[in-house]
């Protein structure tokens, strides 16, 4: 799985931008704000998360953890593909999302009733997230105390199973990963 990259922007497309990465080219799918962002010829790092296709994969990137934590939850709602993930991610959190999808204008080519759907199983996911938040919150200030940088430890939570919810059981976890 990929999911980190960085390297040089060597072309900057309309939906997606190439980026070399020790001599070998990755095409990035980007949101639009996140793509008005990037200059070709700089040095770019990003979150990424690969899509299996029956024909294709496609590789979309984020440049912030937060933004492919919400992709990655996006696209467990029915009929929410990729790209309409992809478009939505940019809101960086759920609450940010919900409050974007209920007073601001849907993006082109998504409908009402799409936006209700959407809206109505973030409902319930809002409150499941932020339950997990609260304990993720304790593991991280105990890492904290250890020495561990902020961003090491959320890449470390982010890799461990779901279903441990023992504050003890998760800051083992995660010292698992961090030991590497």
């Amino acid at each position: 799985m990929i999911t980190f990259l960085k390297g040089k922007v060597i072309h900057k497309g309309s939906k997606s931008i190439f980026l070399l990465v020790n001599d070998i080219g990755y095409e990035i799918f980007l949101s639009p704000s996140n793509l008005k962002k990037i200059k070709e010829g700089t040095e770019e790092e990003f979150y990424t998360q690969l899509v299996l296709k029956e024909k294709e994969i496609e590789l979309y990137g984020f440049l912030s953890f937060s933004e492919l934590e919400l992709f990655k939850l996006l696209k467990t709602i029915s009929g929410v593909g990729p790209k309409i993930a992809l478009i939505f991610a940019e809101a960086g959190s759920l609450q940010r999302l919900k409050f974007k999808l209920e007073n601001e204008k849907p993006p082109k080519g998504i409908g009402t009733k799409k936006i209700q759907k959407i809206l109505l199983e973030l409902t319930g996911k809002i409150k499941e997230v932020e339950k997990r938040q609260d304990k993720d919150e304790e593991v991280i200030d105990a890492l904290k105390s250890l020495g561990f940088s902020h961003k090491e430890i959320k890449n470390a939570l982010s890799q461990i199973d779901k279903n441990v919810k023992d504050l003890e059981d998760k800051i083992k976890a995660a010292l698992q990963f961090l030991a590497k």
